[in-house]
């Protein structure tokens, strides 16, 4: 059995007790790979927020993107600079989390390769974990959770992964709609 089908077939019991379907089960172990497992549970929780919602996921009206609103919030997390007294939301804290979990997603910068929905979930709850803990770091002023920016960080994701898949929930898929995806929202 290959590592990727062993992550795709378990449940994650750890803190937080993920306890959903298997959809996006290994979200977790990939989160925690790319950042420190003190938010463990945060991931879990809003992979639960995720499970519960899945069935809306179906709807292809559920899964766009507000191109606009992500490359904007990706620049406010990114590209500006200092952080004293200026102002952050979840859920902006989430959309440019999830902007750079697909940017590094796509051009390799995801230590674990591969297309996989559950990487990226992972890789944008990592970096909304991140992004929080270095904004609030560094004198912003938040509103919202970081409970909350990882939710965001994780369904847009999800969303993302779904538009760049042509709206399929399950499967691996191929790297060119995700690609083509980037370019879009990156160039």
């Amino acid at each position: 059995m290959a590592a990727n089908d062993y992550y795709s077939d378990t449940r994650y019991d750890g803190p937080g007790q993920y306890s959903g379907g298997d959809d996006f089960g290994s979200a977790v172990q990939h989160a925690q790979s790319h950042h420190s497992s003190e938010d463990s549970s945060l991931f879990s929780s809003a992979m639960n927020f995720l499970n519960e919602r899945k069935g809306e996921y179906q709807d292809p009206s559920r899964y766009e993107v507000d191109e606009e609103h992500a490359v904007q919030a990706h620049n406010a997390m990114y590209n500006e600079g200092n952080e004293q007294g200026r102002s952050h939301d979840s859920g902006t804290v989430g959309a440019g989390a999830a902007m750079q979990a697909l940017k590094m997603f796509t051009s390799g910068g995801s230590s674990d390769g591969g297309m996989d929905k559950n990487k990226l979930i992972g890789l944008a709850m990592a970096q909304a974990g991140k992004l929080w803990d270095q904004k609030e770091g560094a004198g912003a002023n938040m509103s919202g959770d970081k409970q909350s920016a990882i939710n965001n960080a994780a369904e847009m994701a999800l969303k993302m992964y779904m538009k760049g898949q042509g709206g399929s929930i399950g499967g691996t898929g191929g790297p060119s709609g995700l690609m083509s995806l980037a370019s879009k929202f990156l160039s």
